[in-house]
């Protein structure tokens, strides 16, 4: 039997169990995803399928139709795990391969352009790597990364059909994001549409931890002359850190490497980030439900716009300096103030044994000032493996220096 034909009937067949409830929330299907049953979905394990049948059927109840392959609502690709983390994926079938699966679905409104709306759903499974959990396997549910993403994509699928009928709408849920982009660079290469319809695509990857202030991250904002425009002028309220280039580290990157306009949406890292403990319970539902909301909003109007422009951006990866060592510290990458403020500090690394906490805002490493996270790392860059450094701090107003060893 073909291997592909194979993974889909596998798929169906179990799909079968995977009944949602009538009337889904948020939190239904952030708690389904995340649920220590499916041992944190990684790609090509069949949790993972058990995922990709509950998407299924809950894209059937909202009225999706299957945009996969063979009629169907999934897209399996198979690929060899990578050694070389320098190296590309293949995509092959064969003895030693993984098979990944997308789940799409579709709203045609017999239009002229399609937006493309995504949110991966894979995870890490127990572990391993990609994992900052030190004491040994364990299920990581990831339910901020990325339940609440995909969680969103699919309320987002029941407001628009039958509302906003000026594009057509096409909604994928990601497989193997946690593995290098891979359902979303294969999918970007072997589309199931005609790419050259394709208006522009929103990414959400980790919208479930909306702060008090209301901080959302956008990145993208680039990648259309339009886009600063829109955001700001349909903005509800949040206090937006818009950053421009269509290059990062989820599943947008593949579209803007296709020529489309992307965004991505990001409420921000944590202490639970590709740990065990990021669960359900954690999540600020009303936040999601806003940025829902917000999201619609950005959608609705552009319903009745042209295509828009794409435009590309510079790479701020490539400028990223690579460093041997590091403080133990989560950075705040929602911090728009001067210096790198502290989101969470790792027992037992230097920043921790220096006494630095959570909060402090780094503004001097050596003899480097420290104005935001580039400067950061630039600083950083410049220590080895033993050396010694100053590090000056800004806590609740105060400068506090302390020395770390690296």
């Amino acid at each position: 039997m073909n291997r592909t034909v194979f993974y889909l009937l596998l798929i169906l067949f179990i799909s079968c169990k995977q009944e949602p409830p009538k009337k889904v929330s948020l939190k239904d299907d952030v708690s389904f995803l995340a649920a220590d049953s499916l041992l944190g979905r990684e790609t090509g394990t069949a949790q993972e399928l058990m995922a990709a049948g509950y998407l299924q059927k809950r894209m059937e109840k909202i009225g999706l139709q299957p945009k996969g392959n063979a009629s169907t609502y999934f897209q399996t690709y198979s690929f060899k795990p990578k050694t070389d983390p320098h190296s590309e994926v293949q995509y092959i079938s064969g003895d030693s391969t993984i098979t990944g699966t997308n789940v799409i679905g579709h709203i045609d409104n017999q239009a002229g352009k399609t937006v493309i709306i995504g949110a991966h759903y894979d995870h890490l499974g127990m572990g391993g790597q990609g994992s900052l959990y030190a004491d040994g396997e364990a299920i990581h549910n990831g339910a901020d990364d990325n339940a609440s993403g995909v969680a969103l994509m699919l309320q987002l699928a029941e407001k628009l059909k039958d509302t906003l009928v000026g594009s057509n709408y096409l909604f994928i849920a990601f497989s193997g994001e946690e593995m290098g982009l891979l359902g979303s660079n294969y999918f970007s290469k072997n589309p199931t549409i005609d790419l050259a319809m394709a208006n522009y695509m929103i990414n959400m990857d980790m919208v479930g931890r909306l702060r008090e202030e209301k901080t959302l991250s956008i990145s993208g904002t680039g990648t259309a002359p339009i886009w600063n425009q829109v955001l700001n002028s349909t903005n509800p309220g949040f206090k937006l850190v818009l950053s421009e280039s269509g290059v990062g580290p989820s599943d947008h990157t593949s579209f803007y490497l296709q020529n489309i306009p992307a965004l991505h949406f990001f409420t921000g890292q944590h202490e639970d980030y590709h740990k065990p403990s990021d669960d359900f319970e954690k999540l600020n539902y009303e936040g999601m439900e806003l940025i829902g909301n917000y999201i619609l909003s950005i959608v609705a109007e552009l319903d009745d716009k042209k295509n828009l422009a794409f435009r590309t951006t510079k790479n701020e990866s490539e400028e990223v300096p690579r460093f041997k060592v590091g403080l133990g510290v989560m950075p705040d990458y929602l911090f728009d103030g001067k210096g790198m403020r502290i989101d969470g500090i790792t027992e037992d690394r230097p920043a921790f044994k220096a006494g630095l906490l959570k909060g402090d805002i780094v503004v001097q490493l050596g003899d480097s000032t420290v104005s935001d996270m580039m400067s950061y790392m630039r600083a950083l860059s410049a220590f080895d493996k033993g050396s010694t450094a100053k590090v000056v701090v800004n806590r609740n107003g105060e400068k506090v220096e302390a020395e770390v060893k690296f």
